[in-house]
């Protein structure tokens, strides 16, 4: 299972102080308030930095860390990639799962065929839908909906599911 969690990225500096601006990548910007600290990944490089505060800004994230007080220090992160430990992660309800847990998971439909791996996740608004690349390279996309989502298992690394009519196998 993966280690670390992407929350954002950060896309620019704010004010003179040295706040950076955060596109968040969570359903819940609201997270930020409760942590501590974050990892900033630059060119392969992965610092940890202590959050001193948190403010919003139209639907972004503005974050001053301890140490960065100057736009020039500020300027430094721009296009990082914030993590979070597993731990410092959102708790999630039961039959709700991390992106990052799912992608790689090998797709069966519910009669015993394997569809393809699950390549990526994008959500429409009202549900998720599944990318599954199949051994072809063809793209079948499945609605995250109880109809057709059976069952997953991060143990056995797969995902069952129901082919309803209109899904393309």
């Amino acid at each position: 299972m993966q280690e670390y969690f992407e929350i954002g990225q950060i896309v620019n500096h704010f004010g003179v102080k040295g706040m950076v601006k955060v596109m968040p990548y969570t359903d819940d910007i609201t997270r930020f308030d409760n942590l501590k600290k974050v990892y900033v990944v630059i060119r392969q490089t992965q610092k940890q930095y202590i959050i001193e505060q948190v403010k919003y800004h139209k639907n972004m994230v503005l974050l001053k860390f301890e140490g960065i007080d100057k736009i020039e220090d500020a300027e430094k992160l721009r296009n990082g990639i914030l993590k979070v430990e597993r731990k410092d992660a959102i708790k999630l309800e039961e039959g709700s799962y991390y992106i990052a847990d799912l992608l790689g998971m090998e797709v069966y439909t519910d009669e015993g065929k394997l569809l393809g791996i699950l390549d990526d996740i994008f959500n429409t608004g009202s549900n998720d839908v599944y990318v599954v690349k199949t051994e072809e390279y063809k793209q079948i996309l499945l609605p995250a909906i109880q109809e057709v989502v059976k069952e997953i298992s991060l143990e056995e690394n797969k995902i069952i599911v129901h082919m309803i009519s209109g899904l393309e196998q």
